[in-house]
């Protein structure tokens, strides 16, 4: 009986396949809510996850150590008001039934033992998915406010997985977070090289939060933050990569690379040029030069000079470190020990399997007080223009701002560009294609991952002093 109520379950997800996959695409491509979403390189062993209990049954776990690629530490958060459920009260419910927050017509919930009731560690369940994938794990942890799972064998994925909630003031934030691994190089090419894996995981658990906001009868504030930090595993973590090179520090913000070519590359920048006549900027003609401005704002701090470690002290460093660009489109390598007026920069700029280093110069940097339409406005930032050989010909500024009078804090990118001319006719047909829309693009993300970067490092005792 067991074994044909197996079989029936399967059959059962089988035919909802077509019919989950369907809403599950349109669904995602009609999302309204905000997401708020940012990735940055993470290191080892600040991004492994919590050890697996040794109480814990280990036979059938599959941990990450068995899994391929680069480690994905991601955290999903949602902050919810008005709900009837405190933070631990939100928990229970869910422990009690997963399958009320997933997303039923993508994935399902069920105890591998077919009881139900309240979750206990060793508990394993299967999250039955639509499609011929599914994904069994076992209780690790439950706390009041938390459980975590570990995946066993035939998850796609090695890890585990957490659910907790806190109580904030009025609200109660939610989070799901993850430390994960692909089970198998295939897995890997679908999620990290595809992303297709990677952008029906992010649906599935965004789809998740808002569910639990609904079973606790309140609304989320301000949307969703997604925050990933992507981790090397197969090779020297990135701080033990630069701690072990020779000569010039280099700032690595992709996966480690060789020390010795990275540096090699970044010094033979030295050589070149500006591929424009810098003087002619404060002239150029709307016609010829695209001028563009992109303002994004963040949480704000009391009126007056800045304040230790608040909103704009902390995009100051962002920008400092280039923190700001999204990896997937824009990757920076640099001598940290070279002062950041003059420094040379090699961008390796991204899209698809497309990867196109450039070189650019910082060549002013921004610590004044200004005054904007008769208010007083702190400044930091730089600036720097593009050298022989990029795509582009131009200059970009990149600047935190705080209006003393109000306390308002922004993110500000000023750019004057034009195309460069590009060798090679495919190249040069691809960007005048696409270039435009992904300078665009690549701004508006910097605004989105500065102000969830932001937020992350505020410290919460701060939260009563920023808005």
């Amino acid at each position: 009986m067991a074994v044909k109520q197996t079989h029936f379950r399967r059959l059962a997800t089988a035919a909802r396949w077509p019919l989950g996959v369907g809403l599950t695409a349109w669904r995602y491509l009609w999302r309204t809510t905000p997401i708020h979403r940012d990735e940055i390189v993470g290191s080892v062993p600040k991004d492994l996850p919590p050890p697996i209990p040794g109480t814990l049954a280990q036979a059938g776990i599959q941990p990450l150590d068995e899994g391929r690629g680069c480690l994905f530490r991601r955290r999903y958060r949602t902050r919810i008001r008005g709900g009837r459920y405190s933070a631990t009260e939100l928990i229970a419910r869910i422990a009690a039934d997963p399958d009320s927050v997933a997303p039923s017509e993508f994935a399902t919930f069920q105890k591998l033992d077919g009881t139900s009731g309240a979750m206990s560690v060793g508990d394993a369940y299967v999250v039955r998915m639509a499609g011929p994938w599914d994904g069994p794990v076992r209780v690790a942890t439950r706390e009041r406010d938390m459980f975590r799972l570990v995946t066993l064998d035939g998850h796609l994925e090695a890890g585990q997985i957490e659910f907790r909630a806190r109580d904030e003031e009025e609200l109660v934030v939610f989070e799901i977070e993850s430390w994960a691994r692909s089970k198998d190089w295939f897995t890997d090419l679908l999620y990290d090289r595809l992303r297709i894996s990677k952008e029906v995981q992010l649906h599935m658990w965004t789809s998740t939060l808002e569910r639990a906001a609904r079973l606790s009868g309140g609304r989320m504030v301000d949307g969703i933050e997604i925050h990933t930090r992507k981790v090397d595993m197969d090779g020297p973590s990135v701080d033990a990569a630069a701690a072990a090179a020779t000569g010039p520090r280099i700032s690595f913000r992709s996966v480690a690379r060789s020390p010795e070519g990275l540096r090699a590359r970044v010094a033979s920048l030295a050589d070149l040029k500006p591929n424009f006549a810098p003087h002619d900027l404060p002239a150029v003609a709307r016609n010829a030069w695209h001028v563009d401005d992109y303002c994004q704002e963040l949480p704000s701090e009391p009126p007056g000079d800045p304040i230790d470690q608040g909103p704009f002290e902390l995009v100051a460093k962002l920008i400092s470190t280039y923190e700001f660009a999204d990896p997937s489109r824009v990757r920076a390598f640099y001598d940290v020990d070279r002062p950041l007026e003059g420094r040379d920069m090699l961008l390796e700029v991204r899209y698809l399997a497309i990867r196109v280093p450039v070189g650019v110069r910082v060549s002013q940097v921004f610590d004044e007080q200004r005054v904007v339409d008769d208010q007083p406005v702190r400044v930091w930032g730089w600036a720097y223009q593009t050298l022989e050989g990029h795509l582009e010909c131009g200059q970009m500024d990149y600047q935190a701002w705080k209006w003393l009078q109000s306390g308002r804090v922004q993110f500000r990118i000023h750019a004057v560009s034009q195309l460069a001319p590009i060798d090679g006719p495919a190249l040069r047909l691809g960007f005048r294609l696409i270039g435009r829309r992904e300078q665009i693009e690549f701004a508006r993300r910097c605004g989105e991952r500065i102000d969830g970067l932001v937020r992350e490092q505020l410290d919460p005792h701060m939260h009563s002093s920023v808005r």
